[in-house]
């Protein structure tokens, strides 16, 4: 466990350890593994967040839960969440949702927001870019949808893995079919960890990528938006 306050509306990010998959652009790899967390109590999180709650109050912010993937841990999660929302939080859960099956519908429910970070539309790609299965997540997301939970799409662009105009498309059209979907922020793909994995003896997959120019990633929103989506 680390956290730290972020925006946007000034939020407590708290980072659980370990996650199932191995997406190849992953900025935390230090977040991997559970046995490289700090162990920590509900309790103590709660204390931290406290430390903070003036400041994100008058911000209009909240506590966003993130990973690794929170849903590894479901029962510490939810717990958190359900605290956070008996102290008027707004809270928020950025989760891949390929472990979406461990979400109960009481932690869902006190989930203000899910920030839904979908990899690929296309399965081949999203297996080899995660190592995981795509069809949890949209299983998930259509859930999410019947539960009328508020969702942000979080869309990691990557030249050459998932600029597909036809994966892009693909996905837009599957998001316009569902009525829960606030905004999708399509999120150029960067280098910025790769010194984690230096750090980690590990080699960064992705280090000779290139990174997607203005044209590119503009392109990519307005496909979203041509299926009357709100894409940032």
């Amino acid at each position: 466990m680390s956290t730290g306050v972020d925006g946007p509306g000034t939020r407590f990010v708290l980072f659980v350890s370990g996650c199932p998959l191995r997406c190849l652009y992953c900025a935390n790899p230090d977040t991997w593994h559970m046995r490289d967390g700090r162990e920590a109590t509900v309790d103590e999180v709660m204390e931290q967040i406290e430390k903070f709650r003036p400041f994100i109050s008058r911000a209009g912010g909240g506590v966003t839960i993130t990973g690794g993937e929170p849903l590894l841990q479901p029962a510490f999660t939810g717990a958190v969440l359900r605290r956070c929302k008996e102290a008027g939080l707004h809270t928020a859960l950025d989760t891949s949702g390929f472990l979406g099956a461990r979400a109960t519908d009481e932690l869902l429910a006190d989930t203000d927001l899910v920030l839904l970070d979908i990899k690929s539309f296309d399965i081949r790609t999203y297996r080899r870019l995660t190592g995981g299965d795509l069809g949890p997540t949209l299983s998930f997301a259509n859930r999410l949808d019947r539960l009328g939970i508020p969702v942000y799409i979080r869309y990691v662009l990557v030249p050459g893995w998932t600029d597909d105009p036809e994966a892009v498309d693909g996905l837009g059209a599957f998001l316009a079919g569902l009525s829960n979907v606030d905004r999708v922020d399509v999120l150029p793909f960067h280098k910025l960890g790769a010194h984690k994995y230096e750090a980690l003896g590990i080699p960064f997959p992705l280090s000779d990528n290139p990174v997607p120019d203005p044209e590119l990633t503009e392109r990519v929103r307005e496909q979203f938006r041509e299926h009357g989506l709100r894409a940032v």
